[in-house]
């Protein structure tokens, strides 16, 4: 599954728990990458995004190597991580949303 199909997965699956929200982080190139995805929709925190809602919020060479489950909507101050980290694929499959 690319990186692309992964989010695409996570984004469907966050539809149908707006409590929670999908932080993914990886490198593109030699640079951190973070993407938070809330409510069915995906924002990139450390790279600019398409405004094209069809285009994928993964800039190509992206390598997602992290995810984490937190509880929704994000309070950066007190973070309520419910599980991870571990692989995105592992929380595609994870049970416990």
């Amino acid at each position: 599954m690319t990186g692309v199909e992964i989010v695409r997965a996570l984004e469907q699956r966050s539809q149908s728990h707006p409590d929670r929200v999908v932080r993914l982080t990886g490198r593109l190139d030699d640079q951190s990458f973070e993407l938070l995805i809330f409510r069915g929709f995906s924002s990139s925190t450390t790279h600019p995004t398409s405004f094209d809602p069809d285009a994928s919020v993964l800039p190509e060479g992206t390598l997602l190597e992290q995810a984490e489950l937190l509880q929704g909507p994000l309070n950066p101050a007190v973070e309520s991580l419910l599980a991870g980290p571990m692989s995105p694929l592992e929380l595609l499959g994870h049970v416990n949303w």
